[in-house]
């Protein structure tokens, strides 16, 4: 099972969509847009929530083995 890491390498803000698109072999770029474009379908608000959230329970990178 894929444990789920902020990214310390990818990131312009919390590191979520960095680690999103290292996680299924994606730009982050793109997971970027499509979060935007999320947002502006919802309204903001959930995605911005579920964002701060995942910024504040996600640990940054991987532990050391």
């Amino acid at each position: 099972m894929k444990k789920f890491y902020r990214s310390k390498d990818d990131q312009k803000l919390a590191g979520i969509c960095g680690a999103l698109g290292e996680m299924y072999n994606l730009d982050p770029n793109l997971v970027r847009i499509g979060l935007v474009f999320l947002a502006l379908v919802t309204l903001v608000w959930p995605v911005v929530i579920t964002y701060l959230a995942g910024w504040i329970i996600l640990p940054v990178g991987k532990p050391e083995d």
